[in-house]
């Protein structure tokens, strides 16, 4: 442990902890101050001028990644007849109706996202309280509940992320791997930044965007400057 304390160390000594840097600077210390052995995920946070106790106010929804996350999703599809056909031809990895809802009570667990048409919800609501905590229940704003089920899978596989803002006002999404380009990391970041900006609620005042910053999944957080991204 007192090894890779030493590596987290020398890596924090890399950055100004004061200082606020450009997108590109940012994840260049980022990529730079990498200690795991592993092809680690880069996060960004970004803390919003929200108050997520009032509904008007409830941040949340989805974005695909121009140049995806690095990590390929597993989609579990509801559907029945040719919307099953339909999700199977754009690469479900598992397509199913009551059987695949027995299944996920019975504990199974083996995907990433749900996915399922508007008429499987009530069979698919029977899961609540199991997809529920995990994060994975089919919801409309984020495109996981919908007739398009080839759209939604072929998104999905291509880096989409689904970002909610916690009781706090901070979103956490990731934006790639350690070992994507600099500049790809950024545009993945800056694809993130403007779809919150757009998502921004008219019911919130004052500062919009507080405060972001990025790190590597063992490494230290590194500030963005607010004012040099575009916030317009």
């Amino acid at each position: 442990m007192a090894k890779r304390g030493k590596k987290y160390e020398d890596a924090v000594a890399l950055i100004d902890r004061e200082q606020q840097y450009n997108a590109e600077e940012a994840i260049e210390l980022v990529k730079k101050t990498s200690i795991a052995k592993f092809d680690e995920t880069v996060e960004a946070a970004v803390r919003l001028g929200v108050d997520p106790r009032k509904n008007d106010q409830q941040i949340r929804g989805a974005v695909v990644l121009p140049h995806g996350t690095g990590k390929t999703q597993r989609v579990l599809v509801f559907a029945k007849g040719e919307k099953a056909q339909e999700a199977e031809a754009a690469g479900a990895d598992y397509v199913g109706e009551e059987d695949l809802v027995n299944k996920v009570q019975q504990g199974w667990f083996d995907f990433d996202v749900v996915v399922a048409t508007p008429d499987m919800m009530a069979q698919v609501g029977k899961l609540g309280k199991l997809l529920g905590p995990k994060g994975l229940m089919p919801n409309p704003k984020t495109g996981t509940v919908t007739m398009d089920v080839t759209k939604a899978v072929e998104e999905i596989k291509a880096g989409k992320v689904e970002y909610r803002v916690d009781k706090s006002g901070n979103i956490h999404a990731p934006i790639g791997k350690v070992s994507f380009d600099t500049d790809k990391l950024v545009e993945n970041f800056n694809t993130l930044i403007d779809t919150l900006v757009k998502a921004k609620p008219a019911a919130a005042k004052g500062t919009y965007m507080k405060n972001a910053s990025v790190a590597s999944t063992m490494g230290p957080g590194v500030k963005v400057s607010t004012s040099t991204l575009n916030l317009k």
